[in-house]
């Protein structure tokens, strides 16, 4: 039960920050669509 706690804050400690930072937003953003391209060729 306490990793399965560690993790949710962990994410959303992750989500929190990239709602502020909005250059580390697009840049993830950016690695994801990559990634979706590359496997649907």
């Amino acid at each position: 039960m306490n990793k399965n706690k560690a993790m949710l804050t962990g994410l959303a400690l992750g989500a929190a920050y990239l709602m502020r930072n909005e250059k580390s937003r697009n840049k993830l953003m950016d690695q994801f669509k990559a990634l979706g391209t590359k496997k649907s060729r």
